[in-house]
Formats: structure tokens, sequence, C-alpha cells
């Protein structure tokens, strides 16, 4: 059996809930596949890169994880 990394106690203590947790890494997991994308095309800045070090084999979603239990990702609810 694998552990999931980061751990779910890791990301809500930057997250008020599971379900903040699973938006905020959704969304941060979208930017970071533009950014690779945008790459491939020859673009940059389009995107903000990975916060995280991007090691081969990470997936977007998985970098977007690390950097929400890292404190680095930060998120407010629209009124």
């Amino acid at each position: 059996m694998t552990m999931i990394k980061p751990r779910v106690d890791h990301l809500l203590e930057h997250a008020d809930s599971s379900y903040a947790s699973v938006v905020v890494a959704a969304r941060r997991a979208r930017q970071i596949n533009s950014y690779f994308q945008s790459l491939q095309e020859g673009g940059y800045g389009d995107y903000p890169p990975p916060m995280v070090p991007a090691e081969p084999g990470k997936g977007a979603l998985t970098l977007a994880l690390e950097e929400l239990a890292d404190g680095k990702l930060k998120y407010e609810y629209r009124s």
C-alpha cells in the first residue's frame, strides 16, 4: 500500500476544509499544466511556474498538493 504524499492532515493546516483543498489544488494543477504546455509551444510568462521542485515523474496535481502543504498557496472565497 502506498501513502498519499503530502498527507491530508498537512493539507488541512493550510485549507479550512477538505473541499477547499481539492478545489485549490485542482485549479493550481491546471495552471501548472498550462505553464508546461506553454513552454512546449515556445511561450513563457503566461502562467506561474511550480513553486516546489518539479522532479521527473511528479504530476501537476502532486506539485499543486505539495505547494498547498508547504503553505505556498493562498486563496479567498468570493462574495
